[in-house]
């Protein structure tokens, strides 16, 4: 796949707990039990990602990206901010894979990020509108928020979505 059809090297690509709101195209690679969190407007042409690696913070805010609790509260209040209405805001949850082997007694993190975003989208009120979550392969996620939300999620296994 050419890499500049798609246009991955002008993206802001985002590391493991970090989050974004803007309007440039941006990105996350290598997703496995983490989960990519986009909230789109499609009115403002605004967008926010986050990558979560954990599902709740226990009161630890020096990276509110890395918390599902923490980067949903943080994406939602900085595209608030900047002119989005909650109302206008649409999720798009990618991730949450077991890229591990789980005994019957531990919990797998990638259901654990899954179940906690999905919960604390539905508390907020905000739709999902495309959700790839759960299986045994990684993915890599890059999204345009000026090209209507745009995304497009390569899998480890060679597959690939786009959406728009």
């Amino acid at each position: 796949m050419d890499n500049n059809f798609f246009g991955e090297e002008k993206a802001v690509i985002l590391g493991l707990g970090e989050l974004r709101v803007g309007t440039c195209p941006m990105g996350t690679i290598g997703l496995g039990s983490c989960i990519a969190l986009i909230l789109h407007d499609q009115r403002q042409s605004l967008g926010g990602l986050a990558h979560i690696m954990l599902p709740e913070s226990r009161g630890n805010t020096d990276r509110p990206g890395k918390f599902a609790d923490t980067a949903t509260s943080a994406l939602l209040l900085e595209m608030e901010r900047l002119g989005s209405t909650r109302s206008a805001i649409t999720a798009n949850v990618i991730g949450g894979a077991s890229m591990f082997e789980y005994s019957a007694n531990s919990l797998n993190i990638g259901e654990r990020n899954t179940a906690a975003v999905r919960g604390l989208l539905n508390d907020l009120g905000v739709r999902i509108a495309h959700e790839e979550t759960g299986g045994k392969v990684g993915r890599s996620v890059y999204y345009w928020p000026e090209k209507k939300g745009r995304l497009i999620i390569k899998r480890a296994d060679g597959t690939c979505t786009k959406l728009l």
